[in-house]
């Protein structure tokens, strides 16, 4: 699977563009928006630690084990947060939707949805996945209603998975979408980003 290429992929609510240091002022303000970056069951970074992830992102993919984008809001033109395709299996082509956040205002306006039927679309339509996955703390209720509302399927929990920054041990809850689902799963997320429509008209 080839993470290398880095399309833009656009939507009438977002355009998600090939992440670069172009992006790091915006990233910044985004992150500051509401201090995202204090929510303790999320890694979302400090505004003066973003250089730094960005770099670490960028390093990734030139390795070919990350595809990481910027997401800017057509409403606004602003960058509000970042998204990649990370852990591509050298098994099957399958991969995990991950390290994704969004500023505040940005968030319960279909942004985030349409994002990820961009990055969906380009997973199981051009990279010919057999599998997709997300994975989030078991604490952050939102991202897991989330996931599911897109109309991935929950795996299972990882017990004691990972340790927090602050030292405490992360239970992982596991979602997958396979390539058999996908279609029924497109064809939701249009229908709910077009009712999103209607209602705003």
């Amino acid at each position: 699977m080839d993470l290398l290429e880095s399309p833009t992929l656009s939507g009438l609510l977002v355009t998600l563009e090939p992440l670069s240091f172009d992006h790091l002022a915006e990233l910044c303000e985004a992150a500051n928006e509401g201090e995202l970056w204090r929510t303790w069951y999320t890694s979302i970074p400090r505004p003066e630690a973003m250089a730094a992830e960005v770099e670490r992102r960028l390093s990734l993919h030139e390795r070919g084990k990350m595809l990481p984008w910027a997401t800017r809001l057509a409403s606004t033109g602003r960058i509000v947060g970042m998204t990649t395709f990370m852990n591509p299996s050298a098994d099957a082509p399958r991969l995990e939707i991950g390290s994704t956040w969004l500023a505040g205002s940005a968030q319960g306006t279909g942004a985030n949805r349409e994002a990820k039927l961009l990055q969906l679309t380009y997973a199981f339509d051009d990279l010919e996945c057999i599998a997709v996955e997300f994975r989030t703390h078991w604490h952050n209720r939102q991202s897991r209603k989330a996931i599911a509302a897109l109309g991935a399927k929950e795996d299972g929990v990882l017990r004691s998975h990972s340790v927090g920054p602050d030292g405490a041990l992360r239970d992982t809850v596991v979602f997958s979408i396979t390539a058999n689902e996908w279609p029924a799963v497109r064809v939701g997320l249009r229908h709910s980003l077009a009712m999103r429509k209607l209602s705003l008209q």
